[in-house]
């Protein structure tokens, strides 16, 4: 009775503050995917072409290397819940800085504002991240970090949706009428429309600052991870972090990771554009994505680890995403954007297998592989311009063979999507032999 009492206390003790961490989880999941609505938002009012476009996935995801180590640092200062509250401050900040982005109607301070937002936001997950893991017991992590999960791609589907409408509303009119407008008449439209960031980013930053300043006063209880036992007969002697060759390959596909989860949501919005759909119909194609990736969350807690395996699911989740690269690339039209929006199926187990296999075994170079893990989410910043720049090459070769406009950029959009092949095969990789490298050397 007593043993049943504490564990009902114990679930008490947690039930709260893993609410509030779903919420963080929450909020930056939000900011971080309506870059999809960014996207062709930005490549309309500051005349872009597709490869500068994607740069504004490359200024959010970039942070994560210049920020990660740092963020790290100032987390051994002030704690998780000091540094969860200073990174929405962060992001607040960033918010804030949309207002002059927009009056000057300038890409860079536009970008200005997206790194700081993801400065806030590295600062955030490498609070949370580590928080929730270590807030219970080991063995149910998993499960809480797929609760996190679908909290973060549930607020990017409402994010998607939401600035879709806000910022993609009559932009189909606009273009049209851009291309027959005097020049005083385009930088006029082009001025209007991108102060239609305004509003929604100051309302934004006023709940970042107000997040901010409540998750000081939280119920949020102090942890610390468990301390790292020394080696013992039979385990690993190993001195240094380059001896573990299955760390770096669990870094190199977290990395390649992080770019098809960004390729598939952020760019299924211009793809739907390029193919002919209307942005009122384009808005909602983010939103199929991260929900076939709550739906996948929900069958891998199911699943794992009673019925099948991390790196079978890591396996499966590679298999399929090869799959829907060849299907997405084949087909055309409507079928085509749903193949992309599938790849929310192939891309959200991968991330919950990654982590345990690449920290397998590490010991007291855990927390440094946790660092280079974080820092993988660059990925996101340099997969997505790939992307951009292979569609814009394939666009003049489409066109030097006497397609139109609208052709090309729809058959070049399409071909792009070629990028992800050799991203799900380094996983795949992976999932079969990599992440047994170098662990049976003891």
């Amino acid at each position: 009775m007593s043993n049943q009492k504490a564990l009902s206390s114990s679930k008490s003790n947690t039930l709260v503050p893993i609410i509030i961490i779903a919420g963080l989880f929450f909020i930056f999941g939000f900011v971080t995917w309506i870059n999809g609505a960014l996207i062709p938002f930005m490549k309309t009012i500051s005349e872009l072409t597709s490869a500068q476009s994607f740069l504004v996935a490359s200024a959010s995801y970039i942070s994560f290397v210049v920020m990660a180590l740092p963020a790290s640092y100032v987390l051994t200062k002030t704690g998780y819940r000091k540094g969860m509250s200073l990174g929405l401050f962060v992001m607040g900040i960033g918010a804030l800085v949309f207002i002059p982005a927009a009056e000057a109607r300038t890409y860079w301070m536009f970008l200005s504002g997206i790194f700081i937002q993801g400065a806030g936001m590295t600062l955030l997950q490498t609070a949370s991240n580590p928080y929730i893991t270590i807030l219970g017991p080991i063995d149910s992590a998993a499960k809480r970090i797929a609760i996190m999960g679908i909290a973060n791609k549930v607020a990017g589907a409402l994010g998607s949706l939401i600035f879709g409408a806000l910022l993609l509303s009559g932009i189909d009119e606009i273009k049209e009428k851009l291309s027959t407008v005097s020049a005083s008449e385009k930088t006029q439209l082009l001025d209007v429309m991108a102060d239609s960031v305004v509003v929604p980013y100051v309302v934004m930053a006023i709940v970042l600052f107000v997040l901010g300043l409540l998750i000081r006063k939280a119920p949020l209880p102090h942890v610390e991870a468990e301390p790292i036992e020394e080696p013992k007969d039979g385990e690993t002697t190993k001195t240094s972090i380059f001896q573990f060759p299955h760390l770096w390959l669990g870094v190199l596909t977290l990395f390649m990771y992080v770019g098809v989860e960004v390729v598939a949501g952020d760019t299924i919005i211009a793809y739907g554009i390029s193919l002919g759909f209307p942005a009122t119909s384009a808005k909602f194609f983010t939103t199929f994505t991260l929900l076939a990736m709550v739906a996948t969350y929900g069958l891998g807690i199911f699943l794992i680890p009673k019925y099948i395996s991390q790196s079978l699911a890591l396996r499966i989740s590679a298999a399929l995403g090869i799959l829907f690269t060849f299907c997405i690339v084949f087909s055309s039209g409507l079928t085509s954007i749903l193949f992309v929006a599938s790849l929310g199926i192939a891309n959200a187990l991968v991330w919950p297998a990654v982590w345990p296999l690449t920290l397998k075994g590490l010991g007291k170079f855990t927390k440094t592989a946790s660092a280079l893990l974080i820092m993988a989410i660059s990925g996101g910043a340099i997969i997505p311009p790939l992307y951009g720049r292979l569609v814009d090459y394939n666009k003049v070769e489409f066109m030097a063979q006497g397609m139109s406009d609208a052709m090309a950029s729809a058959h070049a959009s399409t071909k792009g999507y070629w990028i992800l092949l050799p991203c799900y095969i380094i996983i795949l990789y992976y999932a079969i032999a990599g992440h047994k490298l170098g662990l049976k050397n003891k």
